[in-house]
């Protein structure tokens, strides 16, 4: 799909905020000067191209009483094909790449409160060609927030400008109602007149009450936010790349702040160290070419000064989806196994 100015503008508006309105395609309309039947078309049209993935609330994992880790793995070549799609099989991987290092597939798990994150990769052991594997769970989240800028003309300078979003500390720990709350406000927005009508009933609640209760979870940190979510590759973003940055124990803390402010950043962590493997903070940078991320790497590593870091480029995508939290069931891999 050809992408016009206008759909351009529009994914931007979307990623960034979504009007938590009764009738939200209409206030869209207005805010773009088109009717309501033209936003919603172009939506369905992206949805229909694969550029727009899901619009939804996006949740944050910890806050849910889930945990969650990066795991790397090196695995024998021939076999990593036959790995991944077993990997793929477990409900709590969201994220299964290819990267170009000695260890080749990267994958995120995340599993229910009550369960044990190190038991689940462990299943992973009888696979076979597995020849190490590294847990990378958080220990410091600096940001945690992909938006594609995807108006070229108005691409954000290369630098540690944006604010860090307020969120007010609050214990939570969801109850039944929360939790089917969650099941139902994590499916992706239909594209009608009133597309929040249906989650309000099934929820007995009015539309208003959801709202409100989306706005109260965005303060407490439960929602990061509701937007949209694209896909990459499908919006011309090519190029995934992880920069890892080796940081002096003593200035992980304001490094990791200033990476977390360029907006051309989604994530940033700290993460723990192993012997062969010793970069502790990691960044990633989603752009059009290689070429444009070894560049944007070189005008960061300018701003925070840290000389020892290299970027994991992902060559295949396995598994790309979100956690679907709440509706899990028990995972093992001796399940009839197909490829």
């Amino acid at each position: 799909m050809e992408l016009d100015v206008l759909d351009r503008e529009i994914l931007n508006e979307i990623q960034w905020s979504f009007p938590l309105v009764a009738e939200p395609y209409a206030v869209l309309a207005d805010k773009f000067k088109i009717t309501r039947d033209e936003m919603k078309k172009r939506i369905i049209n992206l949805k229909t191209a694969g550029v727009l993935r899901q619009l939804s609330a996006i949740f944050d994992t910890r806050k849910l009483g889930y945990k969650s880790s990066l795991v790397a793995m090196a695995i024998e070549p021939d076999k990593l094909d036959y790995v991944a799609n077993q990997i793929n099989r477990h409900p709590g991987v969201s994220h299964n790449y290819e990267r170009n290092h000695e260890y080749n597939l990267w994958f995120t798990l995340a599993t229910p409160p009550g369960t044990d994150l190190k038991t689940e990769v462990d299943k992973f052991s009888k696979l076979p060609g597995i020849l190490k594997v590294r847990l990378l769970p958080t220990i410091k989240l600096f940001k945690i927030g992909v938006k594609l800028d995807m108006v070229e003309e108005k691409k954000k300078e290369v630098a540690p400008t944006e604010e860090k979003k307020k969120v007010n500390d609050v214990k939570f720990t969801p109850n039944e109602t929360d939790k089917e709350f969650i099941r139902q406000l994590q499916k992706d927005l239909p594209v009608i007149d009133r597309p929040f009508l249906a989650s309000a009933q099934a929820l007995g609640m009015t539309e208003s009450q959801v709202f409100e209760k989306l706005r109260y979870y965005e303060e407490i940190g439960v929602m990061r936010r509701y937007a949209a979510i694209l896909r990459h590759r499908d919006a011309g973003f090519v190029a995934n790349g992880m920069i890892v940055w080796r940081v002096p124990e003593n200035k992980i803390e304001s490094v990791g702040e200033k990476l977390g402010a360029f907006p051309q950043i989604s994530h940033c962590y700290q993460r723990p160290v192993y012997a062969d493997w010793p970069y502790n903070v990691f960044s990633m940078v989603h752009c059009k070419s290689v070429g444009e991320a070894e560049t944007m790497a070189k005008d960061i590593q300018k701003h925070i000064q840290v000389e020892d870091y290299r970027i994991l480029f992902s060559s295949r995508e396995f598994k790309k989806t979100r956690v679907e939290y709440f509706t899990e069931s028990e995972f093992t891999i001796e399940e009839p196994i197909t490829v």
